[in-house]
């Protein structure tokens, strides 16, 4: 089978197509045929896990922590990829809760793995059925931008009628917290570009702000809540406009762990049409250098996905 393999910890080039073995499942494994899969900036940020300790400043215990845990020189698992959907082609002995020909989300989360034809996976960890109402590209990105916003909402105790302002609105996380934060009621101000202003708007977003015409840091305005997804905006520069009680938050603060009560709550918004996965390009598992490269811009509308 194919696989992108990260040969070591640098740049898109470091990841290589390779032809590897055929993973076979345990009596409580699947094995699951990955038809499509995301590239996501936490797949950035382990493939590139030195420099992005430089950028973010981790202090030296961290950046130990980090390369124990996930590979001193290159990844532990050299295949990236945090979330895929696919369908079951094997299942072990002792499998109840799955059979063959399911088609299935499952979020890999930070074991990584979802870059890759095939993958064994454990029965019932981190897996929702596919929604009908979803293409395969918009399941295979269900998960991720998410996941981070509930995470990060949890930690800021959203609540209904709090203003919140969200710094990125347009990528994977953006374009999910905007969703999201509306559902729990929040009004809603997205930062973006100019050419993402109606989507950001069509998401739900109360008030849009264009960041390349105002700098939101000398705004007048005071916010409950501001969530910086994509890491570019710092709390000084956020004391401005924070209420007295208010509070910063900000994907620069650590990987987010998957939760399975996550993923359903998602897969339930979706059925009912009240969270749309926005998909902005297309690319074969050929293609998956340039799609690292294109994430790596910051200028991606919503999710990048790799279709087998």
């Amino acid at each position: 089978m194919k696989a992108a393999i990260c040969t070591k910890y640098g740049s898109p080039e470091f990841v290589k197509i390779e032809e590897i073995e055929k993973p076979t499942p345990k009596d409580n494994e699947i094995l699951i045929h990955v038809i499509a899969t995301s590239v996501q900036t936490g797949d950035c940020k382990v493939r590139d896990m030195i420099n992005t300790a430089k950028k973010e400043k981790y202090n030296p215990i961290i950046k130990l922590l980090m390369r124990i845990l996930m590979g001193y020189n290159k990844p532990k698992n050299p295949i990236l990829g945090m979330e895929l959907f696919g369908k079951i082609e094997f299942i072990g002995k002792n499998v109840t809760k799955h059979k063959i020909g399911d088609e299935i989300i499952v979020m890999t989360d930070m074991k990584m793995g979802a870059h890759s034809e095939y993958i064994v996976w454990k029965e019932g960890k981190l897996v929702i059925n596919k929604p009908n109402n979803l293409t395969p590209e918009q399941a295979a990105a269900l998960c991720f931008g998410g996941t981070t916003a509930l995470y990060f909402f949890r930690k800021a105790n959203i609540q209904k009628e709090q203003s919140i302002l969200i710094y990125g609105a347009s990528g994977a996380v953006g374009t999910s917290a905007v969703q999201l934060a509306k559902y729990y009621g929040a009004i809603v101000t997205g930062v973006c570009g100019t050419k993402n202003i109606e989507l950001i708007k069509s998401l739900g977003a109360d008030y849009v702000i264009d960041y390349t015409k105002e700098d939101i840091r000398n705004s007048k305005i005071q916010y409950d809540i501001v969530f910086d997804t994509i890491g570019k905006i710092t709390k000084k520069e956020c004391d401005k406009i924070i209420k007295l009680n208010g509070k910063y938050i900000t994907v620069r603060s650590g990987m987010v762990m998957g939760k399975q009560e996550d993923i359903n709550f998602l897969k339930t918004l979706a059925e009912e049409n009240k969270y749309t996965v926005i998909i902005d390009k297309i690319y074969g598992l050929n293609e998956i250098v340039e799609a690292y490269k294109y994430v790596e811009t910051g200028h991606k509308k919503g999710n990048i996905v790799i279709k087998m």
